[in-house]
């Protein structure tokens, strides 16, 4: 029965899931029980949806994992990991006392006996107890900061500590470092005392409200993303907050959050919404503190359960909220800042395509480069499903704002996917199809093997001209398929970093479908069921679409994307599908990569550039930091100055006076004094150099090439650009 119901019910939902939580909907109060450790234990419910999730596992996931004895060390490898990431709280005679479940855990499985998880938990929260009160004890104690002594906050790669006086080691300077952090922050000693104090408290409070449910979700998931990351069990309070965010029409800042060494770290800014128009808040800042309203107190976080943050963020549209970040560009240890964000309902039109236009050169040799912005792959399904004939789409927004400019007006067009994590399936098939005639767009391989085209069927393409499409990092999904696809066809070009790698599909399953006796309780799984290909036969899946001119904003490429998450799928190939591409490879690719090479090379915005994502990276490296307060602070008025250095350097660039230096002063200060800081951030030096790139190719194109069509106007090209190109060929 179980089969035939499962296979009635999966449906291909191409999704973007990492351990984050996005934030809309209304407030809930986190529960203050401490939960009884008796009650610590799995209920009726979990041992169904045990039996259930290892069998959709075993029969339905692409990967069909075998549940053996080297599985069953990794799930509990990850489950240690989830518990206690930066080995701060258990010892490792704990780790060699659990590992003798190791080879077990496949078995308890099988037999839906999930007490020893539990009993790890239990001996987990004993140890975050005592630690805990040990750090507040030595809250009275007087710190030496002109000992030349240093803290490792990063403690992936460290052993597990050997002995209790070697924690009470780490927990010293941990103490030590939290205080320092505060006290550069510009925090009193009562202040510092008082929250550091409720900073410890708080972490033993919650790890004692985790409930059974709580516990059996944390233990399903150590299975699950031993398999896959982007396998997943949602309990039913879960479920709730992920149907909300697969929604458009809710209330929050609009925000993508996940834990990362008990920090709640921005994953990303969800496009359209208020934190996005704002414009203070920033992927991979980290949120430290949290307060309701403008004059709320503001609550420390660090150290909470991603659920408890998400609960005291998010609230009603028109109410405010009060953030302290600690932002990427000051790095880990950096100084924080307070913002507040008024919280608001995201609509589909903010997220819809945007046109605009960039001039390249002056006078008779200027080129007009179209640029369509697109923050998502969106279509408005209830809107169709009602029937109405004017429903919003990618593709039918696209068409009509190509359709609405004269092609005249513009040499060329950017599609502009930068941060796009994807979105509609068909929508990305769909706008292929606005720029090639007919033909497959991506292939979708399932845990059987079968392979479905999903293919543009629309005769005619929208724009014939000369087409780029900019990606980055965070490009995921439907934004692969479709830059992949205009890559294969050869379309157009790639310009910018290699994209995230999202090459999988997941299928959402209901559990309670299977078993009406549980009113409810089962919760839902996530699993991943089918890889994406593309047309040539590479998968989009890790490796992501690789630009024909890689930016050399594209740093540390491994250490993002798919390709830095654990157990992500590899990449694969399949026979390339029957197609036509547009046209044929030349060397002109090459010419225009030593044109943008030259070019960046002595462009001092885009240097600018370069140079904040070298100290972002260096920063994101760092895997300790000095407790001595006068080094400690001296760095962090030479990150501000290197900072102040590279902002003015982007302002001189294009044209404004430089900002004077003052240390003490915060950036949002700075925009208000100066009217001409609100000008700077609208540079976009990255969209500006894929113009020039584009440009270039206007200039040189050859008719029938795989940049172009053959019956598009004659391009401008000037005596000099001439002469450059044919010696670059040459």
């Amino acid at each position: 029965m179980i089969p035939r119901r499962l296979q009635r019910y999966m449906k291909l939902i191409p999704a973007l899931a990492l351990a984050t939580l996005t934030l809309f909907v209304t407030h809930v109060s986190a529960n203050v029980v401490i939960t009884p450790k008796e009650e610590l234990a799995p209920r009726a419910e979990h041992k169904r949806a045990t039996r259930l999730i290892t069998h959709f596992l075993a029969n339905y996931h692409y990967k069909k994992p075998p549940l053996d004895d080297e599985l069953s060390q990794k799930i509990l490898d990850r489950y240690v990991e989830m518990l206690d990431p930066t080995k701060s709280y258990l010892l490792q005679s704990d780790i060699d006392e659990f590992n003798i479940h190791g080879p077990k855990l496949d078995d308890y499985l099988r037999q839906s006996n999930l007490q020893p998880l539990y009993d790890i938990y239990l001996r987990y929260r004993e140890r975050v107890e005592a630690r805990t009160a040990k750090a507040i004890a030595t809250l009275g104690y007087p710190f030496d900061f002109s000992r030349e002594e240093s803290f490792k906050f990063d403690r992936e790669d460290a052993a597990w500590p050997q002995n209790p006086d070697e924690l009470d080691e780490l927990w010293r300077k941990r103490v030590k470092n939290d205080v320092l952090a505060l006290q550069l922050a510009g925090k009193e000693h009562d202040e510092i005392a008082n929250t550091l104090k409720k900073r410890y408290e708080g972490i033993a409070r919650r790890t004692g409200q985790l409930n059974s449910e709580d516990v059996f979700q944390m233990s399903i998931n150590a299975y699950t993303t031993s398999v896959d990351p982007h396998t997943s069990y949602f309990s039913p309070r879960t479920s709730e907050n992920f149907k909300i965010r697969m929604s458009l029409s809710l209330e929050g800042i609009g925000a993508v959050l996940q834990s990362e060494n008990e920090y709640t770290l921005v994953r990303e800014i969800v496009p359209g919404g208020p934190a996005d128009k704002d414009g203070k808040l920033h992927a991979d800042d980290r949120i430290v503190g949290i307060g309701q309203g403008h004059d709320g107190e503001i609550i420390d976080v660090v150290g909470w359960r991603l659920d408890d943050v998400v609960d005291l963020i998010r609230g009603k549209k028109g109410t405010f909220v009060k953030l302290e970040i600690l932002p990427k560009k000051s790095g880990p240890d950096g100084p924080g800042k307070v913002i507040s964000i008024e919280r608001n309902t995201i609509k589909l039109e903010e997220q819809a395509a945007k046109f605009s236009t960039l001039q390249v050169g002056d006078g008779t040799d200027a080129l007009n480069i179209g640029v369509i912005d697109l923050p998502t792959f969106y279509m408005d399904f209830e809107a169709r499903t009602r029937g109405d004939d004017d429903y919003r789409s990618t593709t039918r927004d696209v068409r009509r704002l190509i359709s609405e400019i004269d092609q005249d007006s513009f040499d060329a067009l950017i599609i502009d996917l930068r941060g796009n994590g994807g979105g509609s399936l068909s929508e990305a098939t769909d706008l292929t199809g606005l720029f090639i005639d007919v033909g497959p767009v991506v292939q979708v391989r399932n845990s059987q093997g079968r392979v479905q085209l999903e293919r543009d069927t629309d005769r005619g393409v929208a724009y014939s001209g000369p087409l780029a499409v900019l990606v980055d990092r965070n490009s995921a999904s439907a934004s692969e398929i479709f830059a992949g696809a205009i890559q294969d066809y050869h379309r157009g070009i790639v310009l910018g970093e290699p994209t995230f790698g999202k090459g999988t599909v997941q299928n959402l399953v209901d559990l309670n479908r299977f078993d009406d006796t549980m009113d409810g309780k089962l919760g839902q799984l996530k699993a991943t069921i089918a890889q994406f290909f593309r047309v040539a036969g590479g998968s989009t899946q890790h490796k992501g679409v690789v630009p024909d001119i890689i930016f050399p904003t594209a740093l540390s490429a491994d250490e993002h994307g798919e390709r830095a998450l654990e157990n992500a799928l590899p990449w694969d190939q399949i026979a390339a599908a029957r197609f036509k591409p547009v046209g044929s490879e030349i060397d002109e690719v090459a010419m225009l990569r030593e044109l943008h090479e030259s070019r960046v090379a002595v462009d001092p915005a885009f240097q600018a550039v370069l140079a904040q994502e070298a100290a972002i990276e260096i920063a994101r490296e760092r895997q300790e930091v000095s407790l001595v307060f006068e080094k400690r602070k001296s760095e962090h008025d030479k990150n501000k100055r290197e900072q102040w250095e590279r902002e003015n350097q982007i302002r001189v660039a294009h044209g404004l006076e430089p900002l004077a230096f003052n240390p003490s002063e915060d950036d949002d200060e700075d925009m208000a004094e100066d009217p001409d800081k609100e000008d700077e951030e609208k540079f976009d030096v990255i969209l500006d150099e894929a113009s020039y790139v584009v440009a270039d190719m206007v200039r040189s194109i050859v008719p029938g090439s795989r940049l172009v069509d053959s019956h598009i106007k004659e391009p401008h090209l000037s005596s000099g650009d001439k002469d450059r190109a044919k010696a670059l060929v040459d």
